[in-house]
């Protein structure tokens, strides 16, 4: 006999997803993903200049900050064939690098570590073991005995207090958390001392877009002039501010982060490529252009890989309408053409048509629609996106570095190719990124430098910027890679106006239901085979969706024009 049990909100992702699963004998035999919110923004910017749209959508999130602004404009420039200077090409980078490097970082501390850290347990280790481990991982200078004491000791006080604070609510002294108490422990001081961190590493998009979150970008370029001896612009102090937050980054990820998750690997090293792989297919847009707008120049390779097959990558263009697709048969939307009908994205419609349950209700209806999130699907297939697709791209093209890291790392482990596809192959994916991120960074840093010293100072491209240059009906697509994954931002333009714009983000793919065939996307597919120690206490499932680092955000929204009070749902 099956239970379904209900995990409502899933909690530590931004957004509103529900999960339901159906459990028999302890493990997981199916599983049911719902966006919880409804999407709007694609409605907003309708009609607009398309010049300002950016600004609208890049307020879609403010975790994954400037990543929609960034693949607006590309969108933009794309559909009136603008090509942007070299130098805005590596100030992007160098902000969309900074992005990677705290998103990635926030989400393992402070979103997932919770999953394998067990914090209470921390309270039982012994500080100098502690210190003496956390040495033997790397050469952090914050690994004295009595620094882990003093850690020990703001924990403890949480717990006398009785008020946990951010650590409150957890499933502590779960049999699936396996580390000791003096790993726990290291754990728990990384996790502060990532809060400290994270607050500098995101003055470098202050410093190029203004301010954070939601830098400013621009249509044709980035909106910052460069003058090595002007107080107002891009001067040399500012330049040499941004360098050293990108080397206090590149060292915080490889004496903190790689050790912390390499140490997670080994110890639960049982669970690689057991648990969590869900469906078999991946996709990655590509990313980080060193030279103009040719792929082959992306420091991110573009490609497919078709059923964990590392022999070969299929090639993705996004302009075709045979390839990407919407649909929503299981989805609170309308389609002119039917409901059984996939849409490019030129072509899509946002058309709300809730026909759910009123809440509060106990099950969802998956014989019917049952999410606010559409379902894509690329030639008719499901794709994972995100860190572990982009990497195992890379990998199955042979890009280095990207092969060779993932090589070492299994060697370290002592770990075949086949474990990447699991939840910790998804989050060790996640953290080699960030290496590679804190690398790529002062790449672009050094090109920028010499740039301006070889007397180029350009940061827009203007010539197009007037509307009556542009043609009378264009489209474009903006593509890039998101810390979650393959983004893309559609528009469509008449009269100089947005006439269509359609938005299909990395939740959306990994988190969409199920399609008209009964195909599972990745979330949905990921939990199938899970084994469930306590259906009250479900930390395992919240380990695999986490590994995915979801943002509903991205994927549907909350929209009244009046600003109306709208709905709220209590969970229990």
């Amino acid at each position: 006999m099956s239970e379904r049990i209900v995990v409502d909100p899933i909690t530590r992702i931004e957004g509103h997803l529900r999960i339901e699963a159906e459990i028999e004998n302890g493990i997981i035999k199916d599983a049911y993903s719902s966006g919880t919110m409804v999407r709007g923004i694609e409605t907003i910017v309708k009609d607009r200049d398309p010049r300002d749209v950016w600004a609208f959508v890049g307020r879609v999130c403010g975790v994954c900050t400037s990543t929609h602004s960034l693949c607006s404009v590309r969108a933009v420039e794309d559909a009136l064939n603008i090509v942007i200077p070299p130098n805005a090409e590596m100030v992007r980078n160098i902000m969309a690098n900074v992005l990677y490097m705290h998103d990635h970082v926030v989400h393992f501390y402070h979103l997932h570590a919770l999953d394998w850290v067990d914090v209470v347990s921390a309270l039982k280790a012994d500080p100098v073991a502690a210190s003496a481990a956390a040495q033997q991982l790397s050469a952090w200078a914050k690994s004295s005995a009595g620094y882990f004491k003093g850690i020990q000791d703001r924990v403890k006080k949480f717990v006398e207090s009785g008020q946990l604070g951010i650590f409150a609510n957890g499933y502590w002294g779960h049999p699936a958390y396996k580390l000791t108490p003096e790993q726990n422990l290291i754990a728990v001081a990384h996790y502060l001392e990532a809060l400290e961190w994270q607050k500098e590493i995101v003055k470098v998009h202050a410093v190029f877009g203004g301010k954070n979150p939601h830098p400013n970008y621009l249509v044709g370029g980035m909106p910052a002039s460069i003058n090595i001896n002007d107080a107002n612009a891009i001067n040399a102090e500012r330049l040499a501010f941004v360098k050293e937050k990108l080397e206090e980054a590149k060292t915080f990820i490889n004496q903190v982060y790689i050790p912390d998750i390499l140490l997670i690997g080994s110890v639960y090293k049982d669970d690689w490529g057991k648990i969590g792989g869900g469906i078999h297919n991946y996709l990655a847009y590509g990313d980080f252009p060193m030279e103009g707008s040719d792929p082959g120049s992306y420091k991110m390779p573009r490609g497919i890989v078709l059923d964990r097959d590392l022999s070969k990558v299929h090639p993705v263009d996004a302009n075709s309408p045979d390839e990407i697709q919407e649909y929503i048969y299981h989805s609170w939307y309308k389609y002119s053409k039917g409901d059984n009908t996939g849409l490019h994205p030129y072509e899509g419609e946002t058309e709300l048509h809730y026909t759910g349950p009123r809440p509060p209700y106990r099950h969802l209806d998956i014989n019917d629609k049952y999410s606010w999130i559409k379902t894509p699907r690329w030639k008719e297939k499901p794709m994972e996106v995100g860190p572990l697709a982009r990497m195992l791209v890379a990998y199955a093209s042979g890009k280095e570095p990207q092969k060779s890291l993932i090589d070492d790392t299994l060697k370290a482990l002592d770990l075949p190719a086949e474990a990447l596809f699991s939840t910790l192959g998804r989050t060790a994916a996640r953290a080699l990124e960030s290496k590679l991120n804190a690398d790529w960074a002062l790449e672009c840093y050094d090109k920028l430098i010499a740039n301006i010293k070889g007397g180029d100072s350009r940061m827009a491209n203007q010539e197009k910027w007037k509307e009556d240059s542009w043609p009378k009906e264009a489209k474009g697509v903006g593509l890039t890679e998101a810390p979650r994954g393959a983004l893309a931002h559609f528009v469509v333009i008449e009269n100089n106006r947005v006439k269509n714009y359609q938005l299909v983000v990395p939740t959306t793919w990994n988190a969409s239901p199920r399609d008209e065939k009964g195909v599972l996307s990745a979330y949905e597919s990921s939990l199938i085979g899970t084994p469930v120690h306590d259906p009250n206490l479900p930390l395992e499932i919240l380990r695999t969706i986490h590994s995915f680092d979801p943002c509903l955000a991205c994927a549907v929204h909350l929209y009244d024009e009046e600003g109306k009070y709208v709905h709220q749902m209590d969970t229990f």
